[in-house]
């Protein structure tokens, strides 16, 4: 280096920061013996921009704040600094380094408006960033503008931001129409977002990447697959295809839209290399059942994000694979010191729900208290679920008791529990506790309710509950609702009622609710009306063993052994069996299920030796013979 001196520094390091070597460019900056502000700027914006740095430039800023020499933060360290803290969502350092801004003056730009606007936004505080931006007293440009529709967006906050958009039309630019489409498809309105695709264009202004790459993510939510195919056209003509997001995206439509033909070509013509569109792929395989094709490419993947985890999880899940749930787990706690992504343990506590596998599933809440993993609502929510589910409303309630932002969804959970379990007085009260806190029921609450009025008989509440949803709430009531009306009469022997019910119903009356008033016919032992309901069942495809079964044991009671050779005989010319009664337990990360007399498990010769040996010991206990 000829000329030494602090812009020759700068210039080398700056260099040093755009290759993204920036361990040589801190020992260049150390070794310097020339620093102004440019040089620890440019050093500090290496590091926030770069993942594993940021404890670096937290450093280095506390670094600059301490000096003696004039060094001193200017505008662009704080912004800097600001977005750090977006990137980290820690508000609290936001707040401090706005605080620092407005002594010293740092905060009258349009720059910092928008840098305070985007931290405010990202750390969740919707309310300061308009704060920011109302309160801003110089001229609003495009820039500015744009933050404030990208925080509306993110909050979902679709009539301020369309006012906000409209307003002073002739500021926007690329940035702002891209930003608009996003957060259309990003809330689901993707037809507002291809509606407003098409007035970009009208307007003048050009479609770039960002532009297409958030037209296909509403093309997915919408499952356009013509539309999809046109914007693939496009891509194709403009020499589009090598973005990567693009190409993923173009993969993800073809998924979404269960064509995964389309997809594999798709991801083949791209260039098989590509992580995203591997994603996508895996996501519509597993959505669609086919476990071993996205269990493949998931094994083909060196790097695995937490995104390719989930949708693996979420497939096996769907699929009642619930084993290979908890074997996937092991697999990840094998890579992964602590399981990052609270989806991967909500699809984890879904296993254990369904196969009622308590143990396991404390062992995850156990996890999760252990690791001081951040639990929102979904994670609270499925851990009820999972001990109601699991026989174990007493740990659900508590979970429900640590809970003190509810929402309905946690509020619909402890009350399916509640009705599960028998207990309607407590569900009651917890109706009303949801009522007090002013949150609105929906459809599922009043199953749940209803639900629990049926295991009880109480009619005239379940009747009162059933005319709320209407007189109160403007909630039609669901197919459920009326097959739980209708179980509720059954069950109260009160047939006439709910013959009067599903005379009134104003829907075409699916399985679930003949299954009911099958039901309430046997329970009232009219086998007259019983024979005509199993006919409409039979048509609807409702003809299941269980219900042969049941209808057999009814006429069985009676003694009309006509009517149960009649149903022996239709079960075996329809071929249909009933599937066996099973058991199961959670052993050794395992689930164990046993049928009467079974022999298919491989351990089947030490589990009957070891059932011979206990049966040897408890003889003499009951004072029995063996015989």
């Amino acid at each position: 280096m000829p000329h030494r001196n602090v812009y020759s520094y700068n210039a080398i390091i700056s260099t040093h920061i755009k290759s993204h070597n920036l361990d040589r460019a801190r020992r260049l900056f150390d070794a310097a013996p020339y620093k102004d502000l440019v040089t620890y700027n440019s050093m500090l914006s290496g590091y926030t921009s770069t993942d594993g740095y940021e404890a670096c430039a937290v450093g280095l800023f506390r670094e600059m704040r301490l000096r003696d020499d004039c060094v001193g933060v200017d505008e662009v360290t704080l912004t800097t600094m600001l977005n750090l803290s977006a990137k980290l969502e820690t508000v609290c350092n936001g707040r401090q380094l706005h605080c620092c801004m407005v002594k010293t003056g740092n905060d009258l730009s349009a720059f910092a408006v928008c840098s305070l606007v985007d931290m405010y936004s990202k750390c969740g505080c919707f309310s300061d960033a308009c704060s920011v931006f109302s309160g801003y007293r110089g001229a609003v440009d495009s820039v500015s503008k744009n933050a404030v529709v990208a925080a509306c967006c993110r909050e979902g906050e679709l009539e301020m931001v369309v006012d906000l958009f409209w307003r002073e039309a002739e500021k926007n630019d690329v940035v702002s129409w891209n930003t608009m489409i996003s957060g259309y498809a990003q809330n689901g309105c993707g037809e507002e977002a291809l509606s407003l695709f098409v007035r970009m264009a009208e307007s003048g202004f050009r479609w770039n990447e960002h532009t297409v790459a958030s037209v296909l993510g509403a093309c997915s939510g919408l499952k356009n697959f013509r539309l999809g195919k046109e914007v693939h056209a496009w891509v194709l003509k403009n020499r589009m295809s090598s973005n990567p997001f693009i190409s993923s995206g173009i993969v993800d439509v073809y998924c979404k839209c269960g064509n995964m033909g389309y997809a594999k070509s798709a991801h083949k013509a791209m260039g098989s290399k590509n992580p995203f569109s591997i994603t996508s792929l895996i996501s519509g395989h597993a959505s669609q059942g086919n476990l071993v094709e996205a269990r493949t490419l998931f094994d083909s993947l060196a790097e695995r994000s937490m995104v390719v985890w989930t949708a693996l999880f979420s497939g096996y899940l769907n699929s009642q694979q619930y084993e290979a749930v908890f074997k996937l787990l092991g697999e990840l706690r094998e890579k992964e010191v602590i399981v990052p992504d609270a989806l991967i343990l909500i699809s984890v506590l879904g296993a254990c729900a369904i196969q009622a596998a308590l143990d396991p599933g404390k062992q995850i809440h156990a996890y999760i208290l252990r690791n001081n993993i951040e639990g929102d609502k979904k994670l609270f929510s499925a851990l009820i679920d999972m001990y109601s589910k699991s026989g174990n409303i007493t740990y659900a309630e508590k979970v429900f008791k640590g809970v003190f932002d509810r929402d309905i969804v946690v509020y619909n959970v402890i009350l399916a529990g509640y009705a599960h379990h028998g207990c309607e007085t407590k569900a009651i009260q917890i109706f009303e506790e949801l009522l007090k806190r002013g949150i609105r029921p929906d459809a599922v609450t009043f199953l749940a309710l209803l639900s629990a009025c049926r295991h009880s008989c109480l009619v005239e509440l379940g009747e009162q509950f059933f005319q709320s949803m209407t007189t109160d709430y403007s909630l039609l009531p669901e197919l459920e609702h009326y097959a739980c009306m209708v179980d509720l009469y059954g069950r109260a022997n009160q047939l006439e009622k709910a013959k009067a019910l599903m005379r009134n119903i104003p829907i075409e009356l699916d399985i679930g609710v003949w299954g009911s008033f099958l039901n309430a016919c046997l329970v009232n032992g009219t086998t007259v009306l019983a024979r005509e309901t199993e006919e409409r069942l039979i048509k609807l495809g409702g003809g299941t063993a269980d219900r042969y079964v049941q209808l057999a044991n009814c006429y069985a009671a009676e003694g009309n052994w006509k009517e149960v050779g009649r149903l022996r005989k239709k079960m075996k010319g329809k071929e249909v069996k009933k599937t066996a009664g099973c058991s199961w337990l959670y052993v050794d990360n395992g689930v164990h299920t046993f049928i009467s007399s079974d022999k298919r498990h491989p351990k089947t010769e030490n589990i009957y030796l070891t059932l011979a040996s206990l049966t040897e010991e408890l003889y003499p206990i009951s004072g029995e013979v063996i015989i």
